[in-house]
């Protein structure tokens, strides 16, 4: 059955708003409008008040553009999809109340989305192959997560970061060497620069001796590898050699951090025996992560899927297009629906 849906996103600082219609498994893009927040750049990094107030002055106008850009009417929408976890509270609560909002006003039903699982929809929008069964990687600025996928609603969580996810380690580590936010773009042409990597650090978390069942098999952490980025730099500062090490450094950090990514997928590609992996999340356009990940499985068979940067970041398409495959489940939000920092992702399995 063919829809059309209205999808929502304001998990963090940006307000978006998009078009979807076509059958729940096979979605096709309308429209697509993202309004970036650039003022976070001045504090180096989110600020959740400043997000909200943001979201409250763009959300009308983005939702009205990307109406006209689909070239639809309230009449032609099935329902309006809207992300309510995870995210900043502040924030979610302007997408959430908004959505409630509009489906009082045009009687539309309401559709909540996980905005993880809205990543995991977003190539979808742009490779009709990354569908069910595939090795999933999530690698955002909040979250970094390897997926199970047996089928669209079917997912078993087999490890994440510990503490922060790649995004955040990328933006941390662009703050040590001075580079603006955020740092993945950054840190990812400073590292193209360097033909030779001369400084290398160690794969957090991974282990040769690793067995299937070990708590470290599948879970990952950065912490540690941000620590030694640090170690560098100020070793550096004090021979007065930074300026001249930046790219080597960079090099190093994100060779290890992408080794590390790449390790933890193969063993879920070979333990699962899936012949399909799709990234998701902001780092998941990062160039070196693709190549890296394709170049290892390429001798298994596995074809390797990821978003362009601009269904890769936040937006609102991917959440229409999740919002459509819950819609055909079945799936309605209550006039109770509220926003939620955290909540796992539905249809998890343990």
């Amino acid at each position: 059955m063919s829809v059309c849906v209205l999808g929502i996103e304001t998990s963090c600082d940006e307000t978006s708003a998009a078009v979807v219609s076509g059958e729940a498994t096979h979605p096709q893009l309308r429209s697509l409008v993202i309004l970036s927040q650039d003022v976070h750049r001045l504090f180096g990094g989110v600020v959740p008040e400043i997000a909200s107030r943001q979201h409250l002055t763009g959300i009308v106008p983005t939702v009205r553009s990307a109406m006209d850009e689909a070239g639809v009417t309230w009449n032609d929408l099935d329902a309006i999809a809207v992300t309510y976890a995870p995210g900043l509270v502040g924030a979610l609560l302007v997408g959430t109340s908004y959505a409630k909002a509009l489906g009082l006003a045009t009687g539309k039903p309401v559709v909540p989305v996980h905005h993880m699982e809205g990543h995991l929809f977003a190539t979808l929008l742009e490779h009709a192959d990354a569908a069910p069964p595939f090795t999933a990687l999530l690698v955002s600025g909040g979250h970094t997560m390897l997926l199970d996928v047996s089928d669209w609603g079917s997912y078993r969580l087999l490890g994440q970061t510990r503490d922060d996810a790649a995004g955040e380690a990328f933006d941390k580590v662009a703050k040590l060497l001075g580079l603006p936010y955020p740092g993945g773009k950054h840190i990812e042409a400073m590292a193209a620069s360097v033909n030779s990597p001369t400084i290398r650090f160690a794969k957090p978390m991974v282990r040769a001796n690793a067995q299937l069942g070990d708590d470290d098999f599948y879970d990952l952490s950065f912490s540690g590898l941000k620590t030694a980025v640090l170690l560098a730099v100020r070793d550096a500062e004090k021979s007065g050699t930074l300026d001249a090490s930046r790219p080597a450094i960079a090099r190093g950090f994100q060779d290890a951090l992408i080794g590390t990514l790449v390790e933890k997928v193969e063993r879920a590609v070979r333990v699962h025996r899936r012949k399909r992996v799709v990234l998701g999340g902001g780092v998941a356009c990062n160039v070196a992560l693709q190549q890296a990940i394709a170049d290892r499985l390429a001798a298994r068979g596995v074809s390797v899927f990821a978003p362009t940067p601009r269904l890769a970041t936040d937006n609102a398409a991917m959440i229409a297009a999740a919002g459509m495959f819950r819609y055909a489940a079945g799936t309605r939000a209550e006039a109770s629906l509220t926003a939620h920092a955290s909540l796992p992702i539905p249809g998890l399995e343990s």
